[in-house]
């Protein structure tokens, strides 16, 4: 089958598309169709062997899949052929791939009306946002800031965030970001990029204070964040993208009294109902249009500029790999 393949840590172009053998469903296992690959931030760091696992190249990485089942293993009702089905493939890695292998009690079906590139885009990312949204605990009353406003997390946060009733602000990048960020819910949306985007924030809000910060970046802009909270708002952190994580002081818990939460981990799975509640509960929500994720794809072929594209923050949504049928 056609795959792509991490032949060394190293950059984008360490990615090449490669022939490899088609995997077989174990006991207990069926294999996938792949029909959309996810493309996580964490895959750059896994590439470059700056993540929190150092897998040994060479490797073919990836995650998240959706798609067709067409072959199960010992133990498996034959009647699991041909249903779209959606699946985090965990540490076994394998996902960017015309076919992979997954135990049939960790996939879900893809509910109705869903389409398979939406499915992979929630059923990770989604259930980050979840579990995000749960440990916000948000109130009409709310002034939200989601930081990377315009990701695969940070779109989503938006969405739910004005769901809530909240007032929200939304940081992201370029124009057409920003466009996204709005149409997405936020009433106003901003560069961060751009020096003294907080006072741009506080002229926009018009005397009103931000509430809550949901920050996915982390670093300076993570700071920056935090800076704008008005005592006793709470700040909820999801993701470093900057590379390192929000400073936060004890002066900051106890002389302004913020709440900071961490919500990312299994901790934080446990807290929503477990892992796979939470992935059910993000694919229910998208099914039911509550969540509409922006998706932005390229041929699996090109999983290098992809990767790329991500890195440089040249991406809106979440990035998905599409294999060329029948090519």
């Amino acid at each position: 089958m056609r795959a792509i393949r991490l032949r060394g840590f190293g950059p984008a172009d360490a990615l090449e598309p490669a022939e490899v053998e088609d995997p077989r469903p174990g006991p207990g296992q069926v294999r996938i169709a792949v029909r959309a690959a996810g493309v996580r931030f964490v895959d750059t760091l896994v590439r470059r062997g700056d993540g929190p696992w150092r897998p040994e190249p060479p490797l073919v990485p990836g995650s998240e899949v959706a798609g067709v089942v067409d072959a199960v293993g010992a133990g498996v009702p034959a009647d699991w052929v041909g249903r779209r089905v959606v699946a985090q493939l965990g540490f076994a890695f394998g996902g960017y791939a015309e076919w992979a292998v997954r135990e049939v009690d960790a996939v879900h079906v893809v509910p109705d009306g869903l389409s398979l590139e939406a499915a992979v885009a929630m059923v990770c990312t989604g259930a980050t946002a979840v579990g995000v949204l749960d440990a916000a605990a948000l109130r009409p009353d709310d002034v939200v800031l989601v930081t990377a406003a315009a990701g695969a997390v940070g779109h989503l946060l938006v969405q739910g965030a004005a769901r809530s009733g909240a007032f929200v602000v939304g940081a992201a990048g370029c124009g057409e970001k920003r466009r996204t960020v709005l149409r997405s819910g936020a009433a106003v949306a901003v560069d961060y990029r751009e020096p003294g985007w907080e006072d741009r924030v506080r002229i926009a809000l018009g005397g009103r204070e931000v509430g809550v910060v949901l920050d996915g970046v982390g670093g300076a802009v993570g700071r920056s964040a935090l800076e704008l909270v008005a005592p006793g708002g709470r700040v909820v952190m999801f993701g470093t993208s900057s590379g390192e994580p929000t400073e936060v002081s004890t002066v900051d818990l106890f002389e302004r009294a913020l709440s900071v939460t961490v919500a990312v981990g299994p901790h934080v799975a446990r807290r929503s109902g477990g892992v796979r509640a939470v992935e059910a509960r993000a694919l229910a929500e998208a099914a039911a249009g509550r969540f509409a994720p922006v998706v932005q794809a390229f041929p699996l072929a090109e999983a290098a500029a992809a990767h790329a594209a991500l890195e440089r923050r040249r991406t809106t949504g979440k990035v998905v790999l599409v294999p060329a049928l029948g090519s």
